[in-house]
């Protein structure tokens, strides 16, 4: 790999390469919207264990990590596939067991904007009157002005390295976000020791054109450590304007939930294999690209 401050292309598989067992990473997207899952399945497929994964708007890459084996810890503030309310090898891991920090959607804003900005706790008055703060690592703190109010300490939720997925970057690591669900993508980066990203396509600067979309740009480029091209890396979760959610297969991974057995053709069929082979396998490129747009 090049010098990664002038170039920072790499493959998915260099990515994974830089994951170590024991690791806290974060997973950007919403639920079923550009979802870093070409990530996902890498790691599913290698042996890495005892990963904590961030994932506040959980989705499949929650199950698909938890159904392969390589979860010590989730923290989450929700779980869920948008139209499959609750994701179902999630389900799973969680009542056989799962150590899980299980926080409010505002908790997980602020204790990752504290680590992005390197803060030690940050006060807020969500937590307050349920059992949420009832669980390890939170404490009260007093408003030392004249309200004297008490307040929840939230502390940082610092990740080893974040992983997200993007519609366009060039080699130098400016990425745009062109759909509009940026959501927490920027603070886990910001909160994160290292930021890998996988991009739908590596193009020119030029192509950028950073003047007129310097709003679908999450971060300044140095924040970034190293991306990999992953055309269709989102999938079956949208890339959207690129392509849409594919519910057909969300259906097909729903129903891998249901046996040991059927987790395990899936997994042979959809998860160790190489990205060729996953296109392949969910109908080609045409097939992602005819999915049609959900209706909410």
């Amino acid at each position: 790999m090049s010098d990664l401050s002038f170039d920072k292309r790499m493959t998915v598989d260099d990515i994974v390469g830089r994951i170590k067992d024991g690791m806290t990473i974060g997973m950007g997207g919403w639920a079923t919207r550009r979802k870093p899952m070409a990530l996902a399945r890498a790691i599913a497929r290698s042996d890495l264990k005892d990963l904590t994964l961030v994932a506040p708007y959980g989705g499949p890459e929650i199950g698909i990590l938890a159904a392969s084996g390589k979860l010590k810890k989730l923290v989450f503030a929700f779980a869920s596939m948008d139209q499959i309310p609750i994701e179902p090898h999630f389900k799973n891991a969680r009542q056989a067991g799962l150590s899980v920090l299980e926080l409010d959607e505002g908790m997980a804003h602020w204790m990752l904007r504290c680590a992005a900005m390197k803060l030690p706790f940050l006060p807020t008055r969500v937590g307050i009157g349920t059992s949420i703060i009832e669980q390890p690592g939170f404490a009260t703190v007093k408003s030392p002005f004249e309200d004297g109010e008490e307040l929840v300490a939230v502390p940082p939720l610092k990740l080893d390295i974040a992983l997200i997925h993007v519609h366009r970057s060039d080699e130098k690591g400016n990425v745009l976000v062109l759909s509009p669900d940026p959501f927490f993508d920027e603070l886990l980066a910001r909160a994160a020791d290292e930021v890998y990203a996988t991009a739908e396509k590596i193009v020119s600067t030029a192509e950028l054109d950073m003047r007129a979309n310097a709003r679908f740009n999450l971060f300044e480029r140095s924040v970034l450590t190293g991306v990999a091209e992953a055309p269709f890396g989102a999938h079956p979760t949208s890339a959207q304007p690129d392509y849409e959610i594919d519910m057909k297969h969300l259906k097909t991974y729903v129903a891998s939930a249901e046996t040991p057995e059927a987790w395990e053709a899936y997994r042979q069929q959809f998860v160790a294999v190489d990205a060729d082979a996953y296109l392949a396998a969910v109908g080609g490129a045409d097939a992602v690209l005819a999915s049609p747009r959900p209706v909410y």
